[in-house]
């Protein structure tokens, strides 16, 4: 199975979006609250229906940009955001793009990758990141036993493909995932190393 841009434009096309949560991860949108500068560059890779960005429009932040593969969920976006000039909506793969960013938040991405990309995630977020900048979010710390996404783990796996390039501050299961999810989500807040 070949998980490119055409698999994710079928997701989106016949609704088959089983991860959406339809809002803001409870763990991401507690996080976000306690963000005081609005005006750091936050980017959001494998944005979805981007619930995050709403939340961080709403809460006030300046420079949001999102980032999706599929054609099909970023012409959604983009309509929602239309008259919203603090967020950027980008279609492209993720691996091939640039900038600079303060803060990456991971909501479903990372475990939406194929295994075998996942160090490649983590070069790239690092990249990404300006030299104080974070990685936080939420992955899954479950196996599925599936070879199609998501795709599970845990936090000892996790680690392997992280400690090169990040100091991890928090790393650790969360307390408040919405109810369908708990016990099943890690809670991540990784700081880039500057080599």
């Amino acid at each position: 199975m070949d998980i490119n841009a055409d698999f994710w434009n079928d997701k989106y096309t016949n609704n088959e979006t089983g991860w959406d949560l339809k809002s803001p991860s409870t763990p991401l949108k507690e996080y976000i609250d306690q963000l005081e500068n609005k005006d750091i560059k936050i980017l959001i890779p494998g944005c979805g229906n981007a619930y995050e960005a709403e939340y961080l429009a709403e809460q006030g932040f300046t420079a949001i940009t999102l980032v999706d593969i599929s054609k099909v969920v970023v012409e959604i976006i983009k309509e929602k955001f239309k008259n919203n000039p603090n967020v950027k909506v980008i279609h492209q793969d993720f691996f091939e793009f640039d900038g600079q960013f303060d803060l990456i938040l991971e909501q479903t991405f990372f475990c939406a990758l194929p295994p075998y990309l996942r160090q490649d995630y983590s070069i790239k977020v690092n990249q990404l990141l300006t030299e104080e900048g974070k990685l936080v979010g939420v992955m899954f710390n479950r196996d599925f036993g599936n070879d199609f996404p998501p795709f599970g783990g845990n936090k000892t796996e996790y680690e392997t493909y992280f400690n090169d390039y990040f100091d991890f501050k928090v790393m650790e299961k969360c307390y408040n995932s919405i109810p369908p999810r708990a016990d099943n989500e890690l809670f991540i807040n990784l700081k880039k190393i500057t080599k």
